[in-house]
């Protein structure tokens, strides 16, 4: 129970720096970039989110596979939400989706009891994506998320799970509760928001887990709490952070998690979704080409057009759906703390290739 509760947990996936412009820029900024890869009629975010609606199982929900047993799999789940969101399309699988996770055996699976068992990483990510959909938090499946997520925060500022498995709460959770709490009307809370920012590593970068011994700056989480910080005033925080994450690009555009060297569209899909929204435009485009670079287009099986691969090797379906989700929100360029379903077109959109041609004779 433990490994699996770290699996589902783990992503993952605003700003006080710059607007961003690009959701309208974008596709006819580089549309010969889009080319290689996608339709002309249909963005290369709208492709992957599309490709997403469509592996959903029963049409609501993704599963994960843990020692050759399916599970639910709500944290994926809720990731496909937010690229839905973010890609402005599949709005019917999102509906979907969202309705699946307020179940009450759903929602206690992923969030515990509330009582002996509460998950802030889960709890925050769920709150950020019914604040998304446009729900009503304080009393989604018949909990108030805004609460829950609030009688988790330490006296210290962290938020931290209560459970007898151990407390796995780390960056990721910290700065998605930053974010979710600010689109609240009692805002982020100081002393969170605090320790987050004292959390910074020397070199600018922010770490995955707290209290270790070195601090070891950490791509994903870096992503992740430059948005948390620049969204809640740190602007100074987060401007070094977003320093931290310019310097560790590759030379192919893309981004590698910590420890690894070779670009993946996991971290890709973060960190460019953060230097688009930061202002850091040169450098996020050239996250957004390896992303691209990365996606199944025309040549592709047809079942595959549309999806991210995790990593130059190709397409693999174990790794597809979660590097598809992360992906789309490096390709649509939105922040965590401004996303919104509001406006997205219902359907799910599929590349438009060309019929082939005839055989010759």
């Amino acid at each position: 129970m433990p490994a699996l509760r770290r699996t589902l947990l783990r992503p993952l996936g605003l700003l006080a720096i710059p607007a961003l412009a690009l959701a309208t820029a974008l596709p006819a900024a580089t549309a010969a970039q889009a080319d290689a890869t996608s339709s002309r009629t249909v963005r290369p975010d709208a492709a992957a989110a599309g490709w997403l609606a469509r592996q959903l199982v029963d049409g609501d929900h993704f599963e994960s596979v843990f020692n050759g047993t399916a599970y639910p799999d709500q944290g994926l789940t809720v990731d496909a939400v937010l690229a839905f969101a973010a890609s402005h399309s599949s709005d019917q699988a999102a509906a979907k989706a969202t309705a699946w996770l307020a179940k009450p055996e759903v929602i206690s699976g992923y969030l515990g009891d509330g009582t002996n068992e509460a998950y802030a990483g889960a709890t925050a990510k769920l709150l950020l994506a019914v604040e998304v959909r446009g729900g009503n938090p304080a009393g989604f499946g018949g909990v108030d998320l805004p609460a829950r997520l609030r009688s988790l925060q330490t006296a210290e500022g962290r938020f931290s799970d209560r459970s007898q498995w151990g407390d796995y709460s780390n960056a990721f959770g910290q700065s998605l509760a930053l974010i979710a709490l600010h689109r609240t009307p009692g805002d982020a809370p100081a002393a969170a928001v605090d320790f987050l920012a004292n959390s910074q590593c020397a070199d600018g970068g922010y770490p995955l887990s707290f209290g270790q011994t070195a601090c070891t700056s950490d791509p994903d989480a870096t992503a992740l709490a430059v948005q948390a910080l620049a969204a809640t005033g740190r602007t100074a925080n987060a401007n070094t952070g977003l320093g931290w994450l310019v310097a560790h690009q590759n030379a192919d555009g893309g981004f590698a998690a910590a420890g690894a060297t070779a670009s993946n569209a996991n971290t890709t899909g973060l960190a460019t979704q953060t230097l688009l929204a930061g202002g850091h435009y040169g450098t996020g485009l050239k996250g957004w080409s390896r992303l691209v670079k990365f996606q199944q287009g025309c040549s592709a099986d047809p079942a595959v057009r549309g999806a991210v691969a995790y990593d130059a090797s190709g397409f693999n379906g174990a790794t597809g759906a979660r590097a598809t989700a992360q992906a789309v929100l490096g390709l649509a360029g939105t922040p965590l703390a401004t996303l919104s379903a509001a406006g997205a077109r219902p359907d799910a959109p599929t590349l438009a290739c060309p019929a082939p041609a005839p055989a010759a004779r």
